[in-house]
């Protein structure tokens, strides 16, 4: 539901970069006999892909590859470019005062600022994720959907980039994390998705869901949750 910050949590490969893509409408479920088969997005099951997008600012790590290829594509331009939904700016894209305002915005607010004027493919890892994400916001979306956003930040660069989510979740853009670290679920977050083998193994109250035995039969190790200043961490018992 818009508003509420949730967090879909799981080990590698269970299912969690498809649930996104079924968000998305970039694949479909199937349809079992006597099951609809659907997925509801903003509590409707039928979307126009381009309308349900326009809702949505996704950013994934497949992402990354569409703005280091050829040609080199300069990073304030990437992210003025997510007005058009397109790749670089174009010979009929006309960039508004507005825009260039909020696409500065949108980089400051990240820690970003410093990396307009330089081409994405000489960015680090971590800068190029920043940098997509700032595109994300340009069309101030009602939701935010990151698969792994803090995949290649160091420790620092991931604390104030999750400074900068918390902003945004105080701000009233929802926010939808996906990831398998439970370092990164912010305390802003409430509800949480358990993911396992692709199955749905719990939801609810982030507090009911963080727990010793949940993590330890989701990722078929024995882990101890800790738990400081609305933060979580887990380690290995």
């Amino acid at each position: 539901p818009t508003g509420r910050h949730t967090a879909i949590l799981g080990p590698n490969g269970s299912g969690k970069s498809t649930l996104v893509k079924l968000i998305a409408r970039e694949v479909y479920p199937s349809v079992r006999d006597g099951d609809r088969g659907g997925l509801r997005v903003f509590g409707r099951d039928l979307w126009h892909v381009t309308e349900l997008r326009g809702l949505l600012g996704i950013v994934s790590p497949a992402q990354e590859g569409d703005f280091t290829g050829d040609p080199p594509l300069e990073s304030f331009e990437a992210v003025v470019s997510g007005f058009f939904a397109a790749r670089g700016l174009g010979p009929n894209h006309r960039v508004t005062e507005e825009m260039r305002k909020r696409a500065v915005q949108s980089l400051d607010l990240l820690g970003a600022g410093h990396l307009a004027g330089r081409e994405v493919t000489s960015l680090s890892s971590g800068e190029a994720r920043r940098v997509l994400i700032a595109r994300a916001l340009m069309h101030r979306p009602r939701a935010l959907l990151l698969d792994e956003p803090c995949q290649g930040l160091d420790l620092a660069s991931r604390r104030r980039f999750l400074e900068s989510l918390r902003t945004l979740a105080k701000s009233g853009t929802t926010l939808l994390l996906i990831t398998h670290h439970i370092e990164e679920i912010l305390p802003e977050i409430g509800h949480v998705l358990l993911l396992q083998n692709g199955r749905l193994l719990q939801q609810g109250e982030k507090d009911r869901i963080l727990t010793d035995a949940a993590l330890s039969a989701a990722f078929g190790l024995p882990i101890r949750v800790r738990r400081r200043d609305g933060w979580y961490a887990a380690v290995l018992d």
